[in-house]
């Protein structure tokens, strides 16, 4: 195997720059609940992305776990 733990920070950059989206698409639903804060469909949108921010954060908290496990077992210094 060339790098035994690259999945792992390939999986990490992929789950950071998912989640700088999903922030910017709650700033955005925010923004438009100012001004229409009674939307029904805003609030559901706003619901989804905030279920998927858990889920990114989760997915990087276990990458970052599995990065330190694999370096640990292969002597790799940490680069993210």
């Amino acid at each position: 195997m060339k790098a035994p733990c690259n999945l792992y920070k390939a999986q990490y950059r992929k789950a950071k720059e998912t989640l700088e989206i999903l922030l910017i698409q709650k700033a955005e639903i925010n923004l438009k609940l100012e001004s229409n804060f009674s939307s029904a469909s805003l609030h559901k949108e706003l619901r989804t992305v905030n279920m998927d921010i858990k889920i990114t954060e989760n997915e990087i908290e276990h990458a970052e776990y599995r990065i330190h496990e694999c370096e640990s077992k292969y002597n790799s210094s940490a680069v993210l």
